[in-house]
This record gives structure tokens, sequence and C-alpha cells, in this order.
């Protein structure tokens, strides 16, 4: 899969990895320039980003990684790599989430009145800076990882990523606004922040690529699927349903689902 590609995929999928992790910078401003959050856009905004993630992890990632490890793997054998990295994905971004306490973890979706009402303001925004870094990493590795099998994935994951770091940037930038009076250093942090997702795809096509088989191909598409999985079901539906618009919230999970399987079918 790797071995065989391009350069210009290889740079589509970076530069796709870096516009997601950069998405960081728009949460920033919102928390700049305005002083409420628009609760039902990220309620249904969160939620197409779920719907996104979890059907192109069941119905294109895991299949791809069946399909892929059957060609030095078959039967029961080969499916139990592929759960292997599904659950195994599941387990690393599961213990990222662990190390980070609850109170500085940029997962743990804030909005602009929650952020400006003094509650995080003792800490510093060095150290949420350094949270996200810490959770866009894998993130950044299975963008790109995605990416690498063409735009129909890239794409949708691309603006679901996107959408689902917004929140992260507003974590970030309000406390060192606040610390600083500094509104460039704090988009700055947060845009740094951002950058350890295209980090993250950059080690992982240094780290793979020496190693790229068939099955080591498929279990990292299933192990993509399985960190999907989890920040779908563990952050972006939470989250939806937490700005109290649960109808909203399904409209953008059935929406998401609605256009990734076009976005499927149309490239």
């Amino acid at each position: 899969m790797i071995h065989g590609i391009d350069f210009n995929t290889i740079m589509t999928a970076l530069g796709l990895t870096l516009v997601a992790g950069m998405s960081t910078g728009i949460g920033s401003l919102m928390a700049f320039f305005t002083n409420h959050t628009d609760k039902k856009f990220l309620s249904c905004a969160l939620g197409l980003s779920a719907g996104v993630m979890i059907y192109v992890s069941f119905m294109d990632l895991l299949p791809m990684a069946l399909e892929e490890i059957s060609s030095g793997i078959t039967g029961k054998s080969g499916m139990l790599y592929v759960l292997g990295g599904f659950f195994g994905g599941i387990g690393l971004i599961a213990m990222i989430d662990m190390l980070v306490p609850e109170d500085e973890n940029p997962h743990e979706v804030s909005t602009v009145e929650e952020m400006n009402n003094g509650t995080h303001l003792r800490r510093t925004g060095m150290m949420l800076a350094g949270a996200i870094a810490i959770h866009n990493f894998p993130e950044g590795m299975a963008t790109f990882v995605a990416a690498m099998n063409g735009l129909d994935v890239a794409l949708p994951i691309m603006v679901a990523i996107a959408i689902h770091n917004i929140p992260e940037g507003i974590a970030v930038s309000v406390p060192i606004y606040h610390a600083t009076g500094n509104r460039k250093k704090a988009l700055m942090w947060s845009l740094m922040s951002g950058l350890a997702e295209p980090l993250g795809a950059i080690f992982g096509l240094a780290f793979l690529l020496p190693f790229w088989t068939p099955t080591v191909g498929a279990i990292v598409m299933a192990a993509v699927a399985g960190i999907m999985v989890y920040i779908s079901f563990d952050e972006l539906l939470p989250g939806s349903e937490r700005y109290g618009h649960h109808h909203l919230a399904m409209c953008g999970v059935i929406g998401g689902m609605v256009l990734m399987a076009f976005s499927l079918l149309l490239f």
C-alpha cells in the first residue's frame, strides 16, 4: 500500500492532516470574538463528525482491513489479527485519555462561556497545549493512514477531525489569552498544539514505511477504525448531546453517515 504509492498521494495525505490539525485556530478565533457558543451548530456538527467516523470505520476501513489481510493470512486467524488491531486502537486512545487528568483533558468538549468563567484559568495554557498535542498525535497517524486510501475516505474524515478540533482550540487559547492578554500568542499556541496531527502523520509514515506489508496495513487500518470509534462514542456523541439538542445531534449523526455513504459511492 505505501511502498507503491506516489509522492503526490503522500503529500496530499499530509496536507489534509495539516488542515485538520490547524482547525484548532478556528476555536481560538471563536473564543476571541464571541462570548457565546452556537450550541445548535456544534451539537449538529459534532454529531455529523461522529456519523462520518462510525460509518467509515465499520463500512470501509474494517472491510478493507479484512480484504487486505486475506492476501497473507486467511480464515479466522486473519480475522483475529484485524480484531486485535481494532481493539488495540481503542486501547491506545483510551490509555492516552486516562493519562491526562479529566479537568485538563481537552477532549472534554468546552464552550466559550465555560472557558471564560474562571474554572480553568488557574492552569497554564501551555499544559493544555501539551495535553492536546498528546491527544492529537495518534489522531494524526490515523487521519494520514485513512487518507492514503483515497480522497473518498480522506475528505470526510478530514472535515470530521477539523470539527472535532474546534473545541480544543477554545480550550487551549482562552487560558493563555487571560494569562498574557496577548491574542497572537494564544492563537500561536493553539495552532502549535494542532501541529501534533501532521507530526503524528510524519511519524507514522517514517515508522511504518520500512515494515509495511499487507498484514501490517490491515492491522493499522483496523487500529485507525478503533481510534475513530472510540473518539465518536467517548467524545463526539456525548459532546453533541451535552448541548441539549438531541434531535439535532441525531440528525447530524445520520447526516454524517449519509455524507460518507455518498462520498464512497461517488469517488
